[in-house]
């Protein structure tokens, strides 16, 4: 067949290359030329691209299943396997831009794959179904259409059923850093990053390849004495004041690599492939990656849920040939059973910690968020051969439905997750006030 795919990021590269190793011909469309000949690549357009991403042990499972040249390829350029045990690995530390580079990389080497670039303006149809693109003005012809151009993406729109979800309530900002030579990474709380929640705000300290990491702080989204940490001074003041990122960013161990990076706020986003009867909206135009879910980036769980997508509709073209109405159904149902409980275990977590963060309690009468039944096995470590699985991503967040009536009872007798040292919410306003107010004072 001939496959157009709109959107180069992970999900629509990865696909891209299974594709093409299928016998397809495979056109990827996208504005963006790529990296500069020196190596920077500003990526206009996708805000997340420098912030922190979690590359999950299902991305280096399916990067291993359909192209284990590229994992080696990821490690050859600086990428960090995580191992949990000798025989587990709970992801990759690496960039988002390492790891898309590495990606294009290999799929401007794969033979059957185009890397075209360009504005995919429109889904072009003939006799009911998808006919291709239309591309700065001019028709691509295609079998099938792929849209993994993301959660902002326009060329589907309109098409579906009316996206479910909306923002999450939360907003955060990020720096990275490099080590100094000798230095290593700081403390760490999990295997992929260290993090301290406070009430009414968190921090993490997320490490990447090459001796490169980023910290960041997480405020509500509707608080606005805190969007001035945006600013260096006030950034760099924050960080010195929290224990677990003075320790990442001690200049003794790390110097900055970039400015403060804005994250804006953020989403958990469900749009299924059908419009609102329940119909294939259009046979041919398939929708995979943030097209279809996102969630907040916090958990990084956004690229592992979309190569899971893309491997199932690999599956599924195999079982369905030349049916693209079947096909295109048979997704809807599976991403509906295995990766839209993962956007509905955000709204969940999200909500609950939103409310925590303006004052509230554990509330005993609704059912426990996931983040709170996973904080408990603090209290009863027998928990994490359920909670573990779900960590890693290898179960559905329903796995824990069998240790939540356990977690109620710890916080029944009143335990509640630690706090951990540092500046409360108020004080962190008081820094970010008065580095606002030094740099103000500053003669220009």
């Amino acid at each position: 067949m001939r496959i157009a795919v709109v959107g180069a990021g992970p999900t629509g590269l990865f696909a891209a290359i299974a594709l093409a190793r299928r016998g397809h011909a495979v056109t990827v469309v996208d504005r963006d030329p790529g990296p500069h000949p020196d190596g920077s690549w500003p990526r206009v357009g996708v805000m997340q691209f420098h912030h922190p991403h979690a590359f999950r042990g299902p991305v280096v499972d399916a990067l291993s299943a359909e192209m284990p040249e590229v994992v080696d390829a990821l490690l050859a350029a600086g990428a960090e396997p995580v191992q949990v045990t000798p025989d587990a690995v709970a992801g990759l530390r690496c960039r988002r831009m390492v790891f898309e580079r590495v990606l294009r990389a290999a799929a401007a080497a794969e033979p059957g794959v185009e890397l075209l670039r360009g504005h995919a303006e429109e889904v072009l149809a003939e006799r009911g179904r998808a006919a291709g693109l239309r591309v700065d003005g001019r028709p691509l012809g295609a079998d099938l259409v792929l849209d993994a151009s993301g959660r902002s993406g326009r060329i589907g729109r309109g098409l579906r059923a009316p996206a479910e979800g909306g923002d999450c309530g939360q907003a955060y900002v990020s720096r990275q850093y490099r080590l100094r030579p000798g230095a290593e990474f700081g403390p760490l709380t999990m295997p992929i990053a260290g993090v301290a929640y406070y009430p009414g705000y968190a921090a993490i300290a997320f490490p990447h390849d090459n001796g490169v990491f980023s910290a960041v702080v997480m405020r509500s989204g509707d608080d606005r004495a805190l969007t001035g940490l945006r600013g260096t001074a006030a950034f760099d003041a924050v960080a010195a004041a929290v224990p677990l990122l003075a320790a990442w960013t001690d200049p003794a161990r790390s110097t900055p690599l970039t400015g403060v990076l804005p994250g804006g706020r953020l989403h958990n986003t469900w749009c299924g492939q059908l419009d609102d009867r329940g119909e294939v909206p259009l046979p041919g135009l398939v929708f995979v990656g943030d097209t279809v879910c996102t969630t907040n980036p916090s958990a990084g769980r956004g690229i592992t849920t979309s190569l899971l997508q893309v491997r199932r509709l690999l599956a599924l073209l195999a079982e369905h040939p030349g049916d693209p109405e079947s096909l295109t159904r048979a997704l809807d149902a599976w991403n509906t059973a295995h990766v839209r409980p993962w956007f509905d275990d955000h709204v969940a977590c999200d909500a609950g910690l939103a409310a925590r963060w303006a004052g509230a309690d554990v509330d005993l009468d609704a059912p426990l968020p996931s983040d709170l039944i996973g904080a408990a096995a603090a209290v009863d470590p027998s928990m994490m051969a359920v909670v573990g699985p779900y960590l890693a991503m290898q179960s559905l967040p329903a796995a824990l439905a069998e240790v939540e009536p356990r977690a109620r009872e710890v916080y029944a007798t009143g335990w509640r997750p630690p706090v951990p040292d540092g500046p409360t919410r108020d004080e962190l306003v008081e820094l970010v006030t008065r580095a606002a107010g030094d740099r103000a004072g500053v003669p220009g």
